[in-house]
């Protein structure tokens, strides 16, 4: 065993003792080997020797529960407490959880106006945005300007004579694309070559081939 741990196993027992007296609850080895483990280092054996050991000499007192071992201290060393101290205690139990209730509720109510001043905009990025704003606005209004003093204004009905005759070529196209496509087929019904062997040899171009697509109806 390294000095370090031969020192901290000698010094388990008055760590253990004075754990146990201090929280005044029963703890079994495991316990009481994972709540000091970290801050001690003891490892389980020397935790398991030094409550035994403790058990021996009669400073904590130790109770068999089926496979597993209690351990916890002699409650003779405290002083006795009697029923009215122990209302005391139970009255200042409640005050001190009340009193942590509201602190709670303290803490959530200032928690909540933190996020609330984090997430706002501070002065000069608020600043920035209306200006920014401003500028919009300034923008959209001289746009309307020019817009209601031009000249060129098209009126409801120049609107609907366009759409009319928009209408009209969209279904004289059709028309004829579909009068095409039927002449290409009793033609093609003939010819020993492919389609598009036909069209390169005619010289025929489609809106595919322009990518156009017939607007709808």
């Amino acid at each position: 065993m390294s000095k370090g741990r031969a020192e901290a196993a000698a010094g388990a027992p008055g760590i253990l003792l004075r754990y146990l007296q201090e929280q005044n609850r029963p703890y079994s080895a495991q316990d009481v080997f994972g709540n000091l483990q970290r801050e001690h280092g003891l490892g389980k054996a020397v935790v398991v020797k030094a409550l035994e050991q403790l058990a021996q000499q009669g400073k904590i007192k130790e109770k068999i529960y089926g496979k597993q071992k209690i351990y916890f201290a002699d409650q003779d060393q405290f002083d006795m407490v009697s029923d009215a101290d122990l209302q005391g205690l139970d009255a200042k139990i409640v005050a001190l959880t009340a009193k942590v209730q509201s602190l709670q509720q303290s803490c959530r109510h200032m928690e909540a106006e933190l996020k609330e001043l984090t997430s706002a905009l501070t002065t000069p990025e608020m600043q920035k945005e209306i200006q920014e704003l401003k500028n919009e606005c300034a923008g959209y209004t001289e746009r309307l300007k020019n817009i209601k003093a031009a000249t060129n204004h098209v009126t409801p009905e120049e609107k609907e004579q366009v759409y009319r005759e928009r209408q009209r070529y969209c279904k004289e196209w059709r028309k004829r694309k579909r009068m095409a496509t039927e002449l290409f087929d009793a033609v093609l019904e003939g010819y020993p070559k492919s389609k598009k062997q036909f069209f390169e040899e005619v010289g025929i171009e489609t809106d595919e081939d322009y990518n156009v697509t017939l607007p709808d109806p």
